[in-house]
């Protein structure tokens, strides 16, 4: 497994917030977060390792993602059939948010209120609720300030999922399968993805932030259930009073 995990300074945190907030509305936020599935050719000898739920053999690609679709970690390597949370957990990510030692800024009010809340990583539902990581409320559950506080959570994700159509459509080895060695494909993943960045910080080119590019080539990773403890829960309700308040409502990003 290979992973890129550059040293964030406490400011360089609080720039990553601050993006998040003019561009999408979403206060408070270190990221966005998400796995993908990156086909393959079956290895020679490799069992069910590589295989996944969609019948197909792949590795994982994690990702953590800027208000400007670009990454900021990567992992790679993880076999196919892992799921998110047990990748997520064992990453150095993963690790260095559960240890507090990632520089991450202190907990800050939101933006009007006296709201104390700290900085956080958005996901969805197939990662765990944790006081560092936001994932969605339950949908189709009739509570409106839970589809309010899901609508504004996916809207600033799209920046991952756009980050991944980019990939997909600049590379185009991702539009079908990959015939490699694993340990070759993880050094592609990573090399494609700093590439990504360079091309990114050096172009004029800017991505409809409220358009989804489509990554067909890559698979969404499968969700699992996972336990929430009380103080997660409780601060992932600070978010959903703010998306819900005159505050948040006025702050709303436009598509």
């Amino acid at each position: 497994m290979s992973e890129v995990l550059p040293e964030m300074t406490t400011e360089m945190w609080k720039a990553v917030a601050e993006d998040f907030w003019l561009l999408w509305k979403f206060p408070n936020c270190l990221g966005a977060l998400d796995g993908k599935r990156v086909v393959i050719e079956a290895p020679p000898n490799s069992g069910s390792l590589f295989f996944n739920y969609k019948s197909t053999f792949s590795i994982v690609l994690l990702a953590l993602v800027n208000a400007k679709c670009n990454f900021i970690y990567v992992n790679v390597g993880a076999q196919g059939r892992n799921h998110d949370a047990g990748i997520f957990a064992t990453s150095s990510l993963g690790q260095c948010l559960n240890n507090g030692t990632l520089n991450i800024p202190q907990d800050r009010t939101l933006p009007g209120t006296n709201v104390i809340a700290p900085f956080v990583i958005i996901d969805d539902s197939a990662f765990p609720l944790k006081t560092y990581l936001l994932r969605p409320y339950p949908y189709n559950s009739g509570n409106r300030e839970y589809d309010v506080f899901n609508y504004r959570l996916g809207l600033a994700r799209r920046c991952v999922e756009n980050a991944f159509g980019i990939l997909t459509q600049k590379f185009r080895i991702y539009q079908g399968r990959i015939k490699m060695h694993p340990d070759s494909v993880d050094n592609i993943i990573l090399t494609t993805c700093i590439l990504h960045n360079f091309i990114r910080k050096n172009s004029d080119n800017e991505v409809n932030q409220s358009n989804i590019l489509e990554d067909s080539s890559l698979n969404n990773l499968s969700h699992q259930g996972g336990g929430a403890f009380r103080q997660a829960f409780g601060e992932r309700e600070k978010f959903k009073e703010f998306f819900n308040s005159s505050v948040g409502i006025s702050n709303t990003h436009h598509e």
